[in-house]
C-alpha cells in the first residue's frame, strides 16, 4: 500500500508509484500523490496526456492555471502556441506525449481571490516528482525528448543545465536508467512574455524542426 504521507526531510513520489501500471493506473494514481506539498494548494494533480506509443515527448516545468483548473497538460495560452509551433514544424501535435516535471501548480497570490502567479517550482520540488517522469518514459519510450525549458532541463539533466547554451541541438544523455536523445528548446510561455514575441515564436519553431529532423 503507498504511504499516506511524505516526511517533510524525505520528499518523494516514489511510495505512490504502483509497480507495473499502465498509463491509466498511473493517472489514477498520481492522482492521489502527496510526496512533496505542493499538492496541498492545488486543485489537482495534472498528469501527464498523449499516446503510449508516441514517437517525441515533450516535457514542460509544470502545469499551469488552466491545467490546474481542467486536469490536463498544456491546455492553456501556452499549450495553444505550443502545438500551433509543432504543427508549423512538422510534428503533429495529436501524437505526441506532454507531461511536465511536476505535477502540481505551484503559485502564490498577494490576496486570497487575486490571481495565482506562477512560481518556479524547487530542485527539491522536481527530485521528488521524477519518480512519476521516470515511470512515464518508461512506459512511452519515446524515440525523442523535447525540453521545453530551463526547469524542465534541470529536472532532466541536473542544475547545471541551461538552455540558453544548447537549445536547438541533439543530446544524447542517460536519463533515469535510459539512453534518451534530446532536443532543449524554451517554454511557449517564454515566448508568450518576449518583447518580441515573433522572433522568439519563430526560434522555437526552429528549434522544433530540429527535432523534426530527428524523428524523420
Amino acid at each position: 500500500m503507498p504511504a499516506t504521507k511524505a516526511p517533510e526531510d524525505a520528499y518523494t513520489a516514489a511510495p505512490f508509484v504502483p509497480e507495473g501500471a499502465d498509463l491509466t493506473a498511473m493517472r489514477s494514481a498520481a492522482a492521489g500523490c502527496r510526496g512533496c506539498p505542493l499538492h496541498r494548494a492545488a486543485t489537482q494533480t495534472v498528469f501527464g496526456a498523449g499516446d503510449t506509443d508516441a514517437r517525441v515527448m515533450l516535457v514542460g516545468e509544470q502545469p499551469g492555471d488552466q491545467e490546474d483548473r481542467q486536469g490536463r497538460p498544456f491546455v492553456g495560452p501556452a499549450g495553444k502556441l505550443l502545438d500551433r509551433a509543432l504543427a508549423e514544424a512538422g510534428i503533429d501535435p495529436s501524437e505526441a506525449y506532454v507531461t511536465n516535471a511536476v505535477k502540481h501548480f505551484k503559485f502564490t497570490r498577494a490576496e486570497p481571490r487575486k490571481r495565482r502567479i506562477h512560481k518556479a517550482p524547487s530542485l527539491r520540488e522536481m527530485t521528488a516528482c521524477g519518480p512519476w517522469l521516470a515511470a512515464e518514459l518508461a512506459l512511452v519510450e519515446p524515440e525523442l525528448i523535447v525540453i521545453l525549458g530551463a526547469t524542465a532541463g534541470k529536472a532532466l539533466l541536473g542544475s547545471s543545465f541551461r538552455v540558453s547554451q544548447v537549445r536547438g541541438t541533439v543530446l544524447e544523455e542517460e536519463i533515469h536508467g535510459r539512453p534518451e536523445r534530446l532536443v532543449p528548446t524554451v517554454h511557449p510561455s517564454a515566448v508568450l512574455r518576449a518583447d518580441d514575441r515573433e522572433q522568439a515564436y519563430q526560434g522555437l519553431v526552429a528549434d522544433l524542426k530540429v527535432a523534426a529532423r530527428v524523428l524523420g
